[in-house]
């Protein structure tokens, strides 16, 4: 089996060959809208995870009074 990355034209159309080239040639816009919103959602996803803190179980460690 080939290794190489692409798609075949034996089990491909010629839109799907062209979408295809289209989305891994950087002078397309469809290429550069693509890198645009991957940055921009991984951007979000970072920003989210900024405050992300495990919530964890202080019960063991409060006196029978305290609660």
């Amino acid at each position: 089996m080939s290794k190489s990355k692409g798609v075949s034209g034996h089990t491909h159309t010629r839109q799907q060959l062209n979408d295809y080239a289209n989305q891994h040639n950087p002078n397309n816009p469809a290429y550069r809208a693509d890198q645009e919103n991957q940055a921009c959602m991984a951007a979000i996803n970072r920003k989210d995870q900024k405050y992300w803190l495990p919530d964890y179980d202080y019960s063991y460690a409060l006196d029978k009074d305290d609660y």
